[in-house]
C-alpha cells in the first residue's frame, strides 16, 4: 500500500471512528492493523490527533503514528529473535523494575509522612547560619518606576512624589498614572533585578554597585518619554541574598535534606527490625 493509499485508509478509518464511536459497544476496540501477533487499535490512534484539526493533517499525524509503532514492533520482535544475552537484559530489567518500586514506595511515604514544605521558623534559621552561602549574583533593588510621556503635565509634582514616595506620595502617584502614565510599577515590597530595570530606562551605567550605592532618585528622558526611578533599597553582587528571595531555595534544600534523612531513617528501621525479629537467618563462616 502507497503513502496515498495509507492517507485515504487512515483519513476514512479516523472520520468513521469519529461518526461512529458511539455505536461501538462497551469494551468492543476496533483493530486498526496487526503485525507480529501486536495489534494497534483505532482508539490508540484516535488519542494522538490534537482536536479541531482538519482530515489530511489528522491522517498524516496518525500515518507517523502507525509507521513508528509498526516500526517499534518489528524491531522489537526482530532483536528478541536475534540477541543472545537475554540473561542480561532479564536481570538489568528486573534490577529496574525493583529500583523503580523501592523509588515508587519511598516517594509514597514521603507524601504521607512528610510536611509539604519546612516551617518558617526553620526556614530562618538555616538562613541565619548560611546566608554567607547564599551570595547574590546579580544587583538587586526595591523601588518604583514611573514612566510618562515626554510632554505629561505637572512633572514637578510628579518628581516631588516620587522623590519622597511616602504613603500619600505613592497614593498620588497611582491616581495619576492611571490617566497620565505610559507605565507604572512599584516595587517597594519585593526585589527586582537591576539589570530588569536597566532594560526599561535609559541609562548607560559602567559601575551599576557605584550607581545604586550613590543614588536615590534618578530622572532621566529621551525623544519621547520621561522615566523616574525611585531606588529605595539595593543589595549588590558579592552581598547575601535577601531572605525574601532565598526563601525558595532554602525550602528546596531543607526539604531534600528531610527525605533523604526520612528514607535513611526508614531503611535503618526495616533492617534493625528484620533482624530483631529474626527474619534474617546469618549463617555461620
Amino acid at each position: 500500500m502507497n503513502k496515498s493509499a495509507v492517507l485515504s485508509f487512515l483519513t476514512l478509518t479516523l472520520v468513521c471512528f469519529n461518526s461512529c464511536v458511539h455505536k461501538t459497544p462497551e469494551g468492543v476496540r476496533k483493530p486498526l492493523l496487526e503485525v507480529e501477533g501486536k495489534f494497534l487499535y483505532a482508539d490508540e490512534v484516535k488519542q494522538i490527533i490534537p482536536p479541531n484539526v482538519n482530515d489530511t493533517d489528522s491522517a498524516a499525524i496518525a500515518e507517523s503514528y502507525v509507521r513508528k509503532w509498526v516500526t517499534d514492533v518489528l524491531m522489537y520482535e526482530n532483536a528478541k529473535r536475534n540477541i543472545t544475552n537475554k540473561a542480561e537484559i532479564e536481570d538489568l530489567v528486573e534490577s529496574y523494575r525493583k529500583s523503580l518500586t523501592i523509588h515508587q514506595y519511598q516517594q509514597k511515604l514521603i507524601e504521607q509522612r512528610l510536611p509539604k514544605e519546612p516551617s518558617e521558623e526553620d526556614m530562618k534559621a538555616f538562613y541565619t547560619q548560611y546566608s554567607g552561602q547564599l551570595i547574590l549574583q546579580e544587583n538587586i533593588l526595591k523601588g518604583l518606576l514611573l514612566i510618562v510621556p515626554k510632554n505629561a503635565p505637572n512633572l514637578n509634582n510628579v518628581r516631588s512624589w516620587v522623590q519622597s514616595a511616602n504613603t500619600k506620595s505613592l497614593e498620588n502617584i497611582e491616581k495619576y498614572s492611571i490617566q497620565k502614565a505610559i507605565s507604572y510599577d512599584y516595587f517597594g515590597n519585593k526585589w527586582l533585578l537591576f539589570s530588569d530595570i536597566l532594560k526599561r530606562i535609559p541609562l548607560k551605567i559602567t559601575d551599576p554597585a557605584k550607581f545604586l550605592s550613590s543614588n536615590k532618585f534618578v530622572e532621566t528622558q529621551d525623544s519621547l518619554q520621561h522615566y523616574f526611578l525611585r531606588i529605595q533599597s539595593f543589595r549588590t553582587i558579592g552581598q547575601a541574598e535577601p531572605y525574601e528571595m532565598a526563601k525558595d531555595k532554602i525550602a528546596e534544600i531543607l526539604l531534600n535534606k528531610q527525605k533523604a534523612d526520612f528514607i535513611l531513617k526508614f531503611k535503618n528501621e526495616i533492617y534493625d527490625d528484620a533482624v530483631k525479629d529474626q527474619l534474617v537467618t546469618f549463617y555461620k563462616k
